[in-house]
């Protein structure tokens, strides 16, 4: 009997980079599919897209009206599994994490990368980064697409290869992941439908830590404070790019791309799975 494909599951960025660094890298993705988790599940809170609306779809239930206050409830039950397949301009692609708007299509869509090895290579990897964000942006140029970059960090030392290694003994990031770092900036800032179809409207690079004393934190001194791939300004970019076009120049559609807001009495809020970002919460 085939396996049950494992249902999106509610955890913290800190739990999903631990999983990430410790499971072996496979095909099946069991290693990065929770960040697909995380990143569902924060569209959901503090992104407020309705949970129906994203894929996978996160564990939550939503109950009650705008008048009254909407709530936001944990229910593992209610989760999904999967991909969404979208029809790119020169052939369909499954994408991670997508929140589709009923008879609009997709709106957003964020596609997690993650690498653990071999990182003189990583600039090979820019071709399939290009030809995806441009195949979807030419059926959906309204499309808000973010690029998430995980590298595993390893430092040089006792059973890591040369070229597998990241941070070398003086603490500086390798080459390799300079030269990745520096290649995505390239394909990041798409702030109109008009500008180059080449270009995610938000990339972001994080470097998170195998070591056991840091075990799935997040390298802070890299990428730098004034890089536009700092994880920090990566969903502010996102939410920006999704009210510019989908309510500020669309009006008449705001009453189906509103983002919702939550009512703080809702059980999710204030969960520790959600430390690191703010509940899109409804004004008392």
């Amino acid at each position: 009997m085939p396996r049950r494909p494992v249902r999106c599951q509610w955890a913290g960025l800190s739990d999903a980079l631990r999983e990430f660094v410790t499971r072996p890298a496979t095909q099946d993705q069991n290693h990065i599919k929770p960040l697909h988790w995380y990143i569902a599940c924060r569209l959901a809170i503090e992104g407020g897209f309705h949970p129906d609306e994203i894929t996978p779809r996160p564990p939550f239930l939503v109950q009650g009206t705008k008048r009254n206050g909407l709530q936001l409830e944990y229910d593992p039950e209610a989760a999904g599994s999967g991909e969404r397949t979208i029809l790119g301009g020169l052939k369909t692609k499954s994408v991670d994490v997508v929140v589709t708007k009923n008879g609009i299509g997709p709106v957003l869509a964020i596609s997690v990368k993650g690498a653990t090895k071999a990182f003189r290579n990583l600039t090979n990897r820019m071709e399939e980064a290009v030809g995806d964000c441009t195949n979807l942006h030419i059926s959906y140029p309204t499309l808000v697409y973010g690029f998430f970059q995980v590298v595993k960090a390893n430092r040089q030392g006792r059973g890591v290869k040369a070229n597998d290694v990241a941070i070398g003994p003086d603490g500086r990031v390798c080459e390799g992941v300079v030269r990745y770092h520096d290649a995505l900036a390239r394909l990041a800032g798409r702030a109109d439908t008009r500008d180059d179809l080449t270009k995610y409207e938000a990339v972001c690079m994080v470097l998170v830590s195998p070591q056991r004393a840091m075990l799935g934190e997040t390298v802070e001194t890299y990428p730098e404070t004034d890089s536009p791939l700092r994880f920090d300004r990566f969903f502010e970019t996102i939410y920006g790019q999704y009210e510019q076009r989908f309510i500020f120049a669309a009006p008449s559609l705001e009453t189906t791309t509103r983002r919702l807001e939550w009512s703080p009495q809702s059980p999710v809020i204030g969960d520790s799975r959600s430390a690191g970002y703010e509940a899109r919460v409804a004004a008392d």
